[in-house]
């Protein structure tokens, strides 16, 4: 019998370079997406899929995301309690945001790479469960969730997932890695290859892997195998074990996030077209957005 996942890893010990000078103080996880931070939408998305227990992987200078997490200070909820019946919602939004799961966190330690966080965290996972290994600032909006539909494709065939969508342009063949193989069904590939980056005369599909991965405990020991096989200078990724799994006939499968829409919150273009469209979605000011956007001489 399949195990039921019930636990997912966020990699958040970056920079955030590409947002300096805002970065400086402020991680670029909890950049705002109108009036909540990018990570949030990934935790919200991860507990509607029944996940319980999020291990968050961070630097010295991300208190700002246990704090959020946090309950909030006395001074805020009694501010919010003083205000009535019209700050009430605020005081449930507030309190609902500590108890949406079990929160860990644990400080990231290694080689640069996004391999390392899973090293980081192989002992509260354990060797008999598989887990989710999301981004903190790309989601996807889809229905059912694209978590959702992935631990389906889990449950059904037991196997390494790795999150895909379709790409639309051509840089997107320079942006991500892309997964090839025989296809089981639409939008579902059992996984032969994986190769990063490989513009659009190379790329072995239009399926390029991004925001979310299930992988099984095994990814561990292939991760070791690569953390062996580094050199000097080198960076430790997931997409080297993953290719010494495929390398023993170990299954992954790649599949398509179905109904969805891709947001990469990563660099200022996509960050400002994720805040202008979900704005133009937030019950609270969509009308006026929409007229000041309309009233806009460009």
């Amino acid at each position: 019998m399949i195990k039921k996942i019930r636990k997912a890893v966020i990699p958040a010990a970056g920079f955030g370079t590409r947002f300096l000078p805002q970065t400086k103080a402020m991680p670029k996880e909890m950049l705002p997406i109108v009036d909540k931070p990018v990570i949030q939408y990934v935790v919200e998305e991860l507990v509607d899929a029944g996940i319980t227990d999020i291990i968050l992987v961070t630097g010295y200078h991300k208190r700002t995301i246990e704090d959020h997490f946090d309950a909030a200070n006395l001074d805020l909820i009694e501010n919010l309690r003083m205000g009535g019946e019209k700050k009430r919602p605020l005081l449930e939004q507030v309190e609902y945001i500590s108890g949406m799961a079990n929160f860990v966190y644990v400080r990231q330690k290694g080689p640069y790479g996004n391999g390392t966080p899973l090293l980081n965290v192989r002992h509260l996972i354990g060797e008999d469960e598989a887990f989710i290994y999301t981004w903190s600032d790309d989601f996807i909006l889809a229905s059912p969730s694209r978590f959702k539909q992935m631990i389906t494709i889990y449950n059904q065939y037991g196997c390494s997932i790795l999150g895909s969508v379709k790409a639309t342009k051509d840089e997107d063949y320079e942006r991500y890695g892309f997964a090839g193989g025989k296809q089981i069904t639409d939008g579902l590939i059992d996984v032969d290859t994986i190769i990063e980056k490989p513009g659009k005369a190379k790329a072995p599909s239009s399926l390029a892997n991004v925001s979310g991965f299930i992988f099984t405990p095994d990814i561990f020991d292939y991760l070791d195998q690569a953390l062996s096989n580094l050199k000097e200078g080198d960076e430790l990724y997931y997409n080297d074990a993953l290719k010494l799994m495929l390398a023993d006939n170990k299954r992954v499968l790649a599949s398509e996030i179905k109904g969805g829409k891709y947001f990469d919150t990563g660099n200022k273009l996509e960050y400002m077209k994720t805040v202008v469209e979900l704005a133009l979605e937030h019950p609270d000011i969509n009308g006026e957005f929409r007229k000041f956007l309309k009233g806009l001489k460009l």
